[in-house]
Formats: C-alpha cells, sequence, structure tokens
C-alpha cells in the first residue's frame, strides 16, 4: 500500500496524459451541464417580466430554495478549488480560509442580513440611501459594488480557465484565453435571458450538485483509509515535502503574522459587505422565510468547509503537491486531479463540470448584481433622479451586463494563473472597507451622516486600491500579476484588510461627527421601524 502511495505522482503524470487524449469525453459531460443550465434559464425567462422580476426573481422563492441559492452564490470556485488546493499544498494555513469563510457568513447573518432585508428593495445602495442624500450615497454605494464585483469576477474566471485547461489539458496561454471568453459569454446570456429567475435556479442546481460531489469524494477518501482521518493526515505527510509542517500553522504566513490577521480581518469581515450575498434577500416574500433560507445556507455551507478538509489533504495524499503545483491550473487543480484519482477520467470529467457549474452560476449572480446596481441606482435614481421607467432600468441592466461580461473576460485572461482563494480574499477585503462600514452605521447609528457615508466608502475603498496596486500582489515577485521583472512594491502585507478596513470605520465617524448637516430623523426612526419589524417591506398581496 505505501508502495502505491509513494508511486501515485508518477501514475497520476501518466494519467493525466491519457485525460488530455480523451476531451471528447470530459466535452460531452460539460456540453449537457451548459444545455441543462441553458434550458432551466430559459424556461424562467418566461415569467420575467418587471423590473421586480429581473434584479429579485419577483420575490417567489421559499426560504428553502433559497437557502440553496444563497449556499450556491456563496460557495464560489475558491471554496471548492482553491481551499481544497490551499490545504493540499499549505495544509493547516489552507484550512484557514475554510473557517475564515464560515465566521464571515456568521457575522453577516447575525448583524446585517434580515435588517438589509426588511429595508431595501433591489440593491444595497437602497439600504444606504434610505435615510440620507439619495445621489451622493447611491452613487458611492454603486460604485464600490462594481469594484468588488469585478475583483470577484476575475477569480472566478482565473478559475475557469485553469479548470477547463485541465479538462481539456489546454496547456497554453491562447487556449485558455478562449475558455475565459467562453464563460464570459455563457455569462452574458444567462444573466440576459434568465435574470434573477433564471440565475437562482442556476444556483439552487449548482448546490445540490456541488454540495453532493464533495460528500461523495469525502466519504470515497475516507473508505480509502477506513474512515480514519488520522490515515490520510499521515499518508499527506508522507507526500508533502513539508512533513509534519503542514498540520500546523505558519507554512503559509507564519513569515507575516500581520499578513495573516489582515487575511482574517477581510475574510470575516467581507462576507457582510458583498453586494450579491446581501442581495439574495431580497428574492424571498417574507421576513420569515429569509430566516428560513439562512438556517439551510448555514447547515449546507457549514458542512461543505468541513468536506474541504478530508478533500484537502486527500489530495496532498493521493495526488501529491508536487503533481498537483505542475498541473495545468496549478494550486487550483487538486480537487479535479484528486476526482481523477479516485474515479477516473468519468468523475474528473463529472467534478470539473460541476466547478465549471459552480462559475457560472456565481459570475451570473455576480453580474445581475452589477446590472442592478448601475441600472437601477446610477442610471435610476442618480441620472433619471427616481423617474425611469422600470423597463427603462432594466434595459439599461442588460446592456451592463454585456459592458460588464467584456471587461470580464479581459481581466479574468490577464490573472491567469494566480490562486482564486488568494483573489477572492482581496474581493472581501475591499467589501470589507468600503461597505461593511457603511452598512453598520445605517444599520446601527442613528447618528450617521451622508457625508460620513460618501467619505467612508471611497475612502475604504481608495484605500484597499491603493495598498494591493503597491503591494507584491501587483509586482516585484514570481506570483505577481507583473511578474518579478516589474517591482513598485512599497506595501509589505499581500492583503490591505488591516488598514483599510479600521480606516473605512474611522471616515464614516470623522465625515459624521465633522458634518453639520443633521439627517431627517422621522426617515431614521422609520428605516428602525422597518429594519426590526419587516413592515412596508413585504411586496402586496394580491387577491
Amino acid at each position: 500500500m505505501n508502495e502505491f502511495f509513494s508511486n501515485v505522482g508518477t501514475v497520476l503524470a501518466d494519467t493525466v496524459t491519457t485525460v488530455e487524449n480523451n476531451p471528447v469525453l470530459n466535452i460531452s459531460i460539460f456540453v449537457v451541464f451548459v444545455g441543462i443550465t441553458l434550458f432551466i434559464v430559459i424556461r424562467a425567462s418566461r415569467n420575467s417580466r418587471s423590473a421586480a422580476d429581473f434584479y429579485a426573481g419577483g420575490r417567489s422563492f421559499s426560504g428553502t430554495q433559497n437557502g440553496f441559492a444563497i449556499s450556491g452564490d456563496y460557495l464560489s470556485a475558491a471554496s471548492f478549488l482553491g481551499i481544497v488546493g490551499a490545504i493540499a499544498i499549505n495544509g493547516y494555513d489552507g484550512f484557514l480560509y475554510s473557517i475564515g469563510f464560515l465566521v464571515a457568513w456568521l457575522v453577516a447573518l447575525l448583524l446585517v442580513a434580515e435588517l438589509m432585508r426588511n429595508t431595501g428593495k433591489f440593491t444595497m445602495a437602497d439600504v444606504l440611501s434610505f435615510r440620507l442624500k439619495q445621489r451622493p450615497v447611491r452613487m458611492a454605494a454603486a460604485i464600490t459594488t462594481l469594484a468588488v464585483t469585478l475583483f470577484y469576477l476575475l477569480a472566478q474566471m482565473a478559475g475557469a480557465g485553469g479548470l477547463v485547461s485541465l479538462l481539456l489539458g489546454i496547456d497554453d496561454r491562447l487556449g485558455q484565453s478562449i475558455v475565459v471568453a467562453v464563460v464570459g459569454v455563457l455569462m452574458i446570456v444567462y444573466v440576459l435571458i434568465g435574470g434573477m429567475k433564471g440565475t437562482t435556479w442556476v444556483q439552487i442546481i449548482k448546490a445540490w450538485l456541488l454540495i453532493g460531489a464533495a460528500f461523495a469524494m469525502t466519504i470515497w477518501v475516507l473508505v480509502l483509509n477506513g474512515f480514519n482521518l488520522s490515515a490520510v493526515l499521515d499518508r499527506a505527510i508522507e507526500a508533502s515535502s513539508n512533513g509534519a509542517a503542514i498540520l500546523a500553522p505558519g507554512l503559509q504566513y507564519g513569515t507575516n503574522p500581520l499578513d495573516f490577521l489582515s487575511l482574517g480581518m477581510a475574510l470575516v469581515l467581507g462576507t457582510a459587505g458583498l453586494p450579491h450575498v446581501l442581495m439574495r434577500f431580497y428574492t424571498v416574500p417574507t421576513a420569515k422565510e429569509a430566516r428560513k433560507s439562512v438556517v439551510w445556507a448555514i447547515w449546507l455551507i457549514g458542512a461543505f468547509y468541513v468536506f474541504t478538509l478530508v478533500l484537502g489533504y486527500g489530495a496532498a495524499a493521493l495526488v501529491g503537491p508536487e503533481t498537483i503545483a505542475a498541473a495545468p491550473g496549478k494550486v487550483n487543480s487538486a480537487a479535479p486531479l484528486l476526482a481523477l484519482e479516485l474515479g477516473g477520467p468519468i468523475l474528473l470529467g463529472v467534478v470539473s463540470a460541476i466547478a465549471f457549474a459552480t462559475i457560472l452560476a456565481v459570475v451570473a449572480g455576480l453580474a445581475i448584481t452589477a446590472a442592478a446596481s448601475f441600472a437601477h441606482d446610477i442610471y435610476g435614481n442618480v441620472i433619471k433622479r427616481g423617474k425611469a421607467a422600470p423597463e427603462d432600468e432594466v434595459r439599461v441592466g442588460k446592456v451592463t451586463v454585456v459592458v460588464l461580461g467584456i471587461v470580464a473576460i479581459a481581466g479574468g485572461i490577464g490573472v491567469q494563473g494566480q490562486n482564486i482563494a488568494f483573489l477572492v480574499a482581496l474581493a472581501f477585503a475591499v467589501a470589507a472597507s468600503a461597505n461593511l462600514p457603511t452598512i453598520l452605521y445605517s444599520l446601527y447609528w442613528k447618528g450617521f451622516t451622508t457625508r460620513g457615508a460618501v467619505w467612508s466608502m471611497y475612502g475604504g475603498l481608495i484605500s484597499a486600491l491603493v495598498l494591493i496596486t503597491f503591494s507584491h500582489v501587483v509586482s516585484g515577485s514570481e506570483t505577481s500579476l507583473l511578474g518579478a521583472g516589474v517591482d513598485f512594491a512599497w506595501f509589505p502585507l499581500s492583503n490591505p484588510g488591516i488598514i483599510s478596513i479600521p480606516l473605512g470605520f474611522f471616515l464614516g465617524w470623522l465625515g459624521s461627527v465633522t458634518s453639520r448637516q443633521r439627517e431627517d430623523p422621522r426617515l431614521a426612526a422609520e428605516m428602525e421601524v422597518r429594519a426590526l419589524t419587516g413592515h412596508g417591506a413585504e411586496p402586496p398581496v394580491h387577491h
């Protein structure tokens, strides 16, 4: 048995070559998945007529359905491909992503989710501008939403390129770039045809498939090791050049504890500021269903992150970190390679197609969030001053999706080969810096003013972007976007959260206490009543 494990790397390298020669099976599975989801989107689009249908699925989903959709939206390619790869290579430090994402979900749930749902209509800016000046706050909220969405989209696109290049054995950059372009085009089609209704159904199906596949692979890994997690960890230690260090903290973040703290802050606080996750709460009809959807989402998301522990160490044990690092898609290919080792080319095809469906579902959710933000907030409320016809808003939203798709394709081609869990952590940092302070102040502080909101959002966003630009994420190291040849990095940390998040909170406070203008106390009282009771947030009942 030990001899088998020591030869796994060689065997896998040979098997990957045979899979490269068998792309027909993989493309067939892949086309079936895309075909089924497109059929569902087209069916769902038949009832998508009004702005509420396009942005919020007509508020027609039950708590259970929305719970699956939330987990479908939240469990992105970073959760599956990025975290499993991070655990396979960095062990304990990789699993911290799982812990961070899960704890973050609890923060979003306890502090923000239901209050946001009760107060808003379609977008995050509805809540932030409720009792403040509409135009400057909506403009700032829309810009931060678009920034977070774009970062998140880049991560998903990078995952798609790496995944399908592994599936089809495409090593060259041009082939991977074509794959990224196909994902972008499919995203545009999904959202233009199906709106939020179609997108939600894709997310529900994808959540079933992803959690089901992760569960099956977890059981499979445990069966191979006599249902003994210690045996899996022992094999992972044997296969890793770092030995027992993969079970202890410090392999990835040991050199700079501040970097680790910064990442932790971004992960834990970022979720409550993610516009595409918060927007999911607008698709249910009542506050009671919103709470029910949260309970379902917690169980589904929590179970999935437990599976990633077994899958990550299982990939280290059965595949080997060196083989993973050398594969097309690098660290993001750990989960597909584990599937290949467990169930051969068929399981590889199925798992890769599920991961691809994951990317498509999340990307579609992001696109519709960006569309709603630009069309409803910037066009409808800033340019047209609240007098835009709903059908005009929807039309502008659809144009936004096309433009965003083109930008995401170009960006996705640029970030190929980056770890997507890491790219998503940057999106979380921007969300926690630019959105979270304003959301919490709006919901909980009566003294919050328009100036505080605008300073907080722009200050948090600009500081996060500047620090990322001048860190080793962009230049100065082998893994940088621009490579080691270009070096203008002076910020020592790879995640800006430890500075930009407190700065966002500080600017929100400073702007409010230095502002002479007091906000309308009647609107503040109305917002408090709506946030706590849901009164006024429920759609009218038609008899």
